[in-house]
């Protein structure tokens, strides 16, 4: 069941907003609507993704060794990673 909502829109805002779903040839509220169905799909996805990394993380069988980089080699300014070429 659809609920109606109050929302306070900056006149200037609205009236380029009714133009541009004029355009589009539907309505402000099915913008709005559309916009938010986005957003919270958008949210759903990041969630779901994010809950997969930490599952294969705590899953994961990988031995990252006990190697750790001095002082000297974090802050020399040298990249990081090259030793591995």
């Amino acid at each position: 069941m659809a609920k109606n909502i109050t929302l306070a829109i900056d006149e200037d805002l609205l009236d380029k907003v009714r133009v541009l779903a004029a355009m589009k040839r539907t309505s402000v509220n099915e913008m709005v609507r559309s916009y938010l169905q986005r957003l919270v799909a958008l949210e759903q996805e990041h969630d779901e993704i994010t809950e997969e990394l930490l599952k294969l993380s705590r899953e994961s069988k990988a031995d990252m060794g006990s190697w750790r980089p001095s002082r000297e080699e974090t802050y020399s300014g040298e990249p990081r990673f090259d030793r591995w070429r």
